[in-house]
């Protein structure tokens, strides 16, 4: 089972990597048009929608690599403190709860977007002469299936943990290093047997008395 989880770890950070090389593409194509617009005086009008493409398609690709990476924003100021088995369980049935049914309802209407865009042949409206539209649309659905494959598997990392009372291993771990740091510092408070007092203030030598 863990080598089942860490290939769809590998997965979701292949697509991600892969994907993540759209911000070079973009940096590129914005680049050639301030040359080309303040330079050369030939603006393209196609340039904001590529622009807005692009990076969305980067944002939706990269969610699988995100969760597989635990990169994910999360409110974990209590969190970080709970033990493995209570942190498991609180994911589990926001999983179930929220991910699953969101994510089952983004990649459904994203084929139904997909469709409709292909059959009208859907072009951006923005400028006259507006890319396709519906390519994109057709990476909403593709985002949601890899977002699911990885979602099953951080469901699965729950329930071994409700069993095990420790996370499975995943590969490149991500640690949140304020709470770790935090922890530390409660920690060498306790064996201190007393809260630490910041230290007394001293100004600086241009400061002090030379008398």
């Amino acid at each position: 089972m863990q080598k089942l989880l860490l290939r769809i770890d590998a997965i979701s950070t292949l697509v991600g990597q892969l994907f993540a090389w759209l911000i070079v593409l973009l940096t590129l194509m914005i680049c050639w048009e301030v040359f080309s617009r303040y330079a050369l005086g030939t603006p393209h009008a196609w340039t904001f929608d590529v622009a807005n493409m692009l990076y969305g398609t980067l944002f939706m690709m990269a969610g699988a690599y995100t969760l597989a990476r635990n990169g994910h924003v999360r409110g974990d100021v209590l969190y970080g403190f709970f033990p493995p088995r209570t942190q498991a369980a609180i994911d589990l049935v926001l999983y179930v709860v929220f991910f699953i049914p969101g994510t089952v309802a983004l990649a459904w209407a994203g084929i139904d977007f997909f469709n409709e865009s292909l059959a009208q042949n859907e072009h951006s409206s923005i400028a006259a002469d507006g890319p396709p539209v519906y390519p994109v649309k057709a990476v909403i659905p593709v985002a949601g299936a890899f977002l699911l494959l990885q979602g099953a598997a951080e469901i699965v990392r729950c329930v071994i943990c409700l069993r095990r009372g420790a996370w499975p291993r995943r590969a490149g771990d991500v640690e949140e290093v304020d709470v770790e740091k935090l922890k530390q510092t409660i920690e060498a408070d306790r064996q201190d047997g007393a809260p630490r007092q910041p230290a007394a203030y001293e100004p600086p030598a241009t400061q002090r008395d030379t008398r």
